[in-house]
């Protein structure tokens, strides 16, 4: 029955309005899928033009840790790890890499270079000092034995000046190899050879005042039959006796 001026029209069924048939819910109850979030909502949506996976593969979980490779190597149950960022042995970090510890021999050949540099041209006007820059023995026989002594000859002009270039050669040489061993870490010898001296601690050149102790410590290597020179060929870092003395090691250039 249906009034003509009714000012609140029935409602009809299927307008927000559950069909005539069934009960209105009760006055305050949510009503059905009220408020309830989209299937999906809030999950990582993938990247724009990203590949889209296979149609009905299987999806991993979100946030689930990544396997290895199939057929990777794996390390041995309960083995061991070596501590991170630990060096390697016989491998000394430098420069941000790793460098190999310089063996006995390739010390010993940049050394003798460097001798032979240093030394050649004082052992050169050394004898020519004592040759050409040096005047004629005088001898004198005694009247009463017979018998004739000779002095060596004294040394002329053109021997006092071979002799003078001879050392401030050599003094000169040396100050310019503590110079360059102390900033580079390298000497025309250790150049040649590719290997390099750096401090230990800091993995950086030693310096020019550090250079020079390093050179006199070097004594110390000839003591007890030169024993500290061959001490690289059995110690883990290679270093000789004056090399722990001065915190100093050689590494692979």
């Amino acid at each position: 029955m249906t009034y003509p001026n009714n000012p609140y029209p029935q409602q009809q069924p299927g307008y927000g309005y559950p069909p005539a048939d069934q009960p209105a819910p009760g006055y305050g109850a949510p009503q059905p899928g009220y408020a309830a979030p989209p299937p999906g909502y809030g999950a990582p949506q993938p990247a724009y033009g990203a590949p889209q996976p296979a149609y009905g593969a299987p999806q991993p979980g979100y946030g689930a840790p990544q396997q290895p490779a199939y057929g990777a190597p794996q390390s041995p149950y309960g083995a061991p790890q070596p501590a991170f960022g630990a060096p390697q042995p016989g491998y000394a970090p430098f420069g941000g890499f790793g460098a190999e510890y310089a063996g006995w021999g390739a010390r010993a050949g940049a050394r003798l270079l460097d001798g032979l540099i240093i030394g050649g041209p004082f052992l050169l006007l050394t004898i020519l000092a004592n040759t050409v820059g040096t005047s004629e023995p005088t001898c004198t026989t005694s009247q009463y034995s017979g018998y004739t002594r000779c002095d060596a000859g004294s040394m002329n002009a053109l021997g006092i000046i071979c002799a003078l270039i001879g050392l401030v050669a050599v003094i000169g040489t040396a100050l310019f190899f503590a110079y360059q061993e102390g900033t580079t870490g390298q000497t025309v010898g250790k150049r040649a050879l590719g290997i390099r001296v750096i401090r230990e601690s800091t993995r950086q050149p030693i310096g020019f005042g550090m250079a020079i102790v390093r050179y006199f410590a070097g004594n110390v290597n000839s003591l007890a039959c030169y024993l500290g020179w061959l001490w690289p060929l059995w110690d883990e870092k290679k270093q000789t006796l004056s090399d722990k003395i001065v915190g100093t090691i050689v590494v692979k250039a």
